[in-house]
């Protein structure tokens, strides 16, 4: 197992016994969360705040399917289940459950993550909770081909 391997597990071990402060020492003191909200401070306290967020607020919960290291870095693909019940979307909070579809990555110096870069189906999210029609593909016949 590779460091950064090593360090990702624990972060999700962490989320889920909501120990934040031992994430102090798997992250850099400049970690960058390339997808945390604006005005949240680099290093352990930003991240911790993010975690806090999702875990305490949001209520989440991860699923993981799928760990890829090679290096310095560290691919994890996962399934977020959680209840809508914030309207940081942008819609109202609905009550509903849902389940996205995430991907992870981090970057490792040495023994700790210095970044993180996370990709999340919050699209399929607002279409399970009702607050967008769910896409309809064309029917064949109406497909011009050229």
């Amino acid at each position: 197992m590779t460091p950064a391997e090593r360090a990702a597990a624990e972060i999700f071990e962490i989320f889920t016994s909501g120990d934040y402060e031992r994430i102090r020492d798997l992250v850099t003191d400049d970690f960058v969360d390339h997808g945390a909200p604006p005005g949240l401070p680099p290093g352990p306290d930003g991240y911790i705040g993010v975690l806090r967020f999702l875990k305490e607020v949001m209520r989440i919960r991860y699923e993981v399917h799928d760990v890829v290291a090679a290096g310095d870095k560290v691919a994890i693909r996962a399934t977020v289940h959680g209840v809508h019940n914030t309207d940081h979307l942008g819609v109202a909070a609905t009550g509903k459950p849902y389940a996205m579809h995430t991907m992870h990555l981090y970057r490792a110096e040495g023994d700790r993550l210095a970044e993180h870069w996370g990709v999340r189906d919050e699209h399929g999210v607002l279409v399970q909770v009702g607050a967008l029609p769910a896409p309809t593909l064309p029917s064949p016949l109406a497909v011009r081909h050229r």
